[in-house]
């Protein structure tokens, strides 16, 4: 038998369907960062909450913002110690006030961020 066989796994409504059950069935869960809790803008960094210095392998999204205040706030040495709870990291003065500021944000919102005196 010569010519095309049709098949309707390759059929371009089977497909479309096929496409839509897919996106409604897993909607894709939106990443919060890990210091503020807020949801994720367009640019995402992954931060170590126990440095690859010190042992620590897992990683985290945070905003860039976020992350750039982590490590002007702590040293890497003090990061190992508090360990990989968020909770810990936020009870510090410092963080506490600036996860109040940011919290008033946009998600994509970026300021430079002054390092620790």
């Amino acid at each position: 038998m010569a010519g095309r066989v049709f098949n309707p796994v390759h059929s371009r409504s089977w497909q479309d369907e096929r496409r839509s059950i897919r996106l409604t069935a897993m909607p894709p869960e939106p990443l919060h960062c890990w210091l503020c809790d807020r949801p994720l803008g367009r640019r995402v960094e992954w931060h170590h909450p126990v440095p690859k210095s010190r042992g620590g392998r897992a990683t985290v999204p945070v905003h860039p913002i976020c992350h750039r205040t982590i490590h002007a706030t702590f040293s890497n040495a003090e990061l190992a110690r508090l360990g990989e709870e968020g909770e810990v990291l936020r009870t510090a003065p410092a963080i506490a006030r600036f996860v109040s500021w940011v919290s008033r944000k946009p998600h994509d919102f970026h300021a430079p961020t002054a390092r620790k005196r």
